[in-house]
């Protein structure tokens, strides 16, 4: 793996145009970001602050809705990317050329009509509305923390308490991003991936052919432009969704082993989609590839073979092991996949029968109601998050540690450092000094624990364990983001956060809740405000307009993700409740029953029930000495053998990200995207340069864009009317054996007993 370069000295002096010697070392960058630059172009505009705040509060509102359905639709940046150029041209075609001044001037002025809609403008409207998907998509973490606090656990939450919850998580992670800024955005190896299909688009929007960002015609330019390009592929895309995203969902998860063998529990295990390992299943839902790790299309190759290695080691041999040879944790007795919660007997466990009125866990019903068990899957899954976590701050350390201690003492001195193309280029501009960021990362700290006071019920997590909560991000924060921003992962540590703090405090499953927050999804908006950080890096925003754009869109999108949750809590009844809603109804949140099931397992009943000394799952606990000796041996032989490049290039933590999001994901979900990205990302790539240059990401956003598009149109225009169709091709997984136990004497309804 590339090595961190230490980046810390200004540049007085530059021409528009760099040299070919201070080109970027990472070749994809190269070939697709541009390396001008002209600083006059004005940013922050009274259209850039129009569009931006609109499109901040359309998709948090958009991906707030879609995140309680069955079926969640994550709207991406590229949808208000693509939507705002013809609103941005219109307004500089019909506003007037006119001064704007604020309180007669006292407050500064403006310009309502500065000249054409550019570029820059474009990139900092797209940073506003990444804060609407930060908040809004994904796994919409603090939401999933206050769903699960007041549809789960029925716990009286103040709007008030929920909105501090909100903001202050993710301020903390803006704040932990400008502490590392110097070593995630100025490095030139440190490349985020994922933005090269944004910068793509931008280009594809922006510029003509024959103005390549590398100083010339590009290689492969001949042929379709890349906005018709993009036009044809958005169109294509649009109009296919129709099928798996409402005429024929059964796209979503061919699992033709099912249809083969209707009446073999076993094929059935193996072969379904949904339910079971996915062997032979493939999906045609450009949503079902890129739901869980992304578009394969902005992965890198290495890091595609990384998670490939882990992928078909977990699905192929480990769980099959443990389920059929060594009935591993009794596996047989519940399905192989699902991410439910089981009794000793096979039937759902219900966690209301050991909850007390405060939230707590009853022992004395515990005990009497029975043990909790997992399925083999999501029990192996766990193990490998422990692994997962200890992997990464030893890859990192081992790899990147000498670079990260020579960065840290660049940073305090005054030697040069030698900068790239894009160091240089933002070297012209205002730097936002460190304190403003510390400003941020030291009030949201503050808050946070006057809050464990204030509202001591509510929360449940004492002052300490908020500050066990900032200690655990300041520590894993850089390795993780060290990963990420080198091969497009991010090794989660949901598993370790919510284990740690589940041993000091059992049995307070709302504490666990927060503690995964504070400790966690911190991280996780702090690498979100990194990667839109290393976009304006690569678009040349003035530093100073991406910290004003992302403060802002950070809260505007707060106060409208609380605000739409707690509407629809308020509104809708019974949502999340599977039992008590109508079969059809859409709002059943499977990715808020993860969340629910996760504070059950580690706050509820508590690591040590699970994990410790008479736990049937007390054996996994070794992975986390495998995660730290792993990556030893590896290290040893890229210095033994550093003219095998590819040595460096095998990474512990992705190959155990080849286990991770497994459950919700699906096996299937992970194949396809394994097998689109390496025929992309390596026979395109090594065979076809000069396309996969011009077109490669252009796809990716062009794919992402029609999906959405059409998303959107089919639940508004149909699915929100109720006009849902039933007939074979509608079911998601003909596979209803996948889902049955195998032990002798286990009866489940639908399920033959043996």
């Amino acid at each position: 793996m590339a090595s961190l370069k230490p980046l810390v000295a200004a540049e007085e002096q530059g021409s528009k145009r760099q040299g070919e010697g201070e080109r970027c070392p990472v070749e994809e960058v190269a070939l697709v970001v541009p390396e001008t630059d002209d600083p006059t172009t004005p940013v922050m505009t009274f259209r850039a602050w129009t569009l931006g705040l609109t499109s901040c509060v359309v998709l948090i509102f958009l991906n707030t809705f879609f995140t309680y359905r069955t079926q969640p639709l994550t709207i991406s940046g590229i949808l208000a990317q693509i939507l705002v150029l013809p609103a941005g041209r219109f307004m500089a075609a019909v506003l007037p050329d006119r001064e704007v001044r604020l309180l007669g001037g006292r407050l500064g002025s403006f310009n309502l009509n500065p000249g054409p809609f550019n570029i820059k403008e474009h990139v900092i409207i797209t940073i506003f509305a990444n804060c609407g998907v930060s908040y809004g998509g994904g796994d919409a973490y603090s939401i999933g923390a206050i769903t699960v606090m007041k549809a789960y656990y029925k716990q009286s939450l103040g709007f008030l308490c929920a909105l501090l919850i909100v903001l202050t998580t993710q301020i903390l992670g803006y704040g932990w991003a400008g502490m590392l800024r110097r070593y995630l955005v100025d490095p030139a190896d440190m490349w985020w991936p994922s933005n090269l299909a944004q910068v793509s688009l931008f280009r594809a929007l922006h510029e003509t052919e024959d103005r390549g960002g590398n100083g010339g015609k590009e290689e492969g330019s001949r042929g379709s432009t890349r906005m018709r390009f993009f036009l044809i592929i958005f169109f294509a895309s649009f109009a296919y969704y129709a099928l798996p995203g409402y005429l024929l969902p059964i796209m979503t998860f061919f699992s033709w082993a099912c249809w083969a063998w209707p009446h073999s529990i076993t094929a059935q295990q193996v072969g379904s989609g949904y339910h079971g390992l996915g062997v032979g299943a493939f999906t045609l839902d450009w949503a079902g590839i890129s739901a869980y790790h992304g578009s394969p299309l902005v992965a890198p190759w290495a890091s595609i073979a990384n998670t490939a290695a882990g992928f078909v080691m977990f699905i192929y041999v480990i769980v099959p092991l443990c389920y059929w040879k060594f009935n591993t944790f009794d596996a047989r007795r519940f399905p192989i996949f699902s991410n439910q919660l089981f009794t000793a007997a096979g039937q759902k466990y219900d966690t209301t029968k050991v909850l007390t009125r405060d939230f707590d866990l009853n022992v004395a019903a515990y005990e009497s109601y029975g043990k909790l068990y997992l399925s083999p899957l999501f029990a192996i899954s766990i193990g490998s998050g422990f692994l997962r976590f200890t992997a990464t701050l030893v890859h990192v350390l081992l790899f990147h540690g000498g670079d990260i201690w020579r960065q840290s003492r660049s940073a305090m001195s005054s030697a040069a450092a030698k900068l790239d193309v894009h160091a240089k280029l933002m070297r012209r501009y205002k730097q936002v000094p460190q304190w403003w960021f510390l400003v941020l990362l030291v009030g949201s700290v503050a808050v946070s624990l006057l809050m464990s006071f204030v509202y001591k019920e509510e929360v449940q997590l004492p002052w300490w364990g908020m500050l066990f909560a900032f200690a655990l991000a300041f520590v894993v924060t850089l390795p993780i983001g060290v990963i990420q921003a080198t091969t497009n992962q991010q090794p989660g540590y949901d598993v370790i956060a919510q284990f740690m703090i589940g041993y000091v405090l059992p049995g307070k499953p709302i504490a666990n809740l927060l503690f995964k927050i504070y400790g966690r999804i911190s991280t996780v908006h702090a690498l979100s405000f990194l990667a839109d950080l290393k976009l304006g890096h690569y678009m040349k925003i003035p530093p100073r307009c991406m910290y004003t754009a992302q403060l802002v869109g950070t809260v505007v999108a707060g106060v409208v993700n609380l605000a739409v949750a707690w509407w629809m809590l308020g509104s809708i009844d019974n949502i999340c409740d599977v039992e008590a809603l109508h079969p059809d109804s859409p709002w059943t949140c499977p990715k808020y029953r993860v969340t629910f099931d996760a504070s059950v397992i580690w706050g509820l009943i508590g690591p040590g029930r699970l994990f410790g000394r008479h736990g049937l799952y007390r054996n996994l606990v070794w992975l986390f000495l495998a995660g730290a000796v792993l990556p030893v041996p590896l290290w040893l032989l890229s210095r033994a053998f550093p003219e095998k490049k590819w040595i460096a290039l095998v990474n512990v933590p992705v190959i155990s990200y080849g286990f991770a999001g497994m459950p919700p994901a699906t096996p299937t979900n992970i194949a396809s995207w394994l097998v689109t990205g390496t025929i992309f990302n390596y026979f395109v790539f090594k065979y076809r340069k000069g396309w996969w240059q011009k077109y490669n990401y252009v796809l990716s956003a062009a794919l992402d864009a029609g999906t959405a598009f059409m998303g959107v149109l089919i639940f508004f225009a149909l699915q929100n009317a109720h006009h849902e169709l039933k007939w074979w091709g509608t079911a998601v997984d003909h596979c209803p054996l996948a889902s049955c136990p195998t032990a002798p004497g286990i009866s489940v309804k639908g399920c033959p007993v043996f």
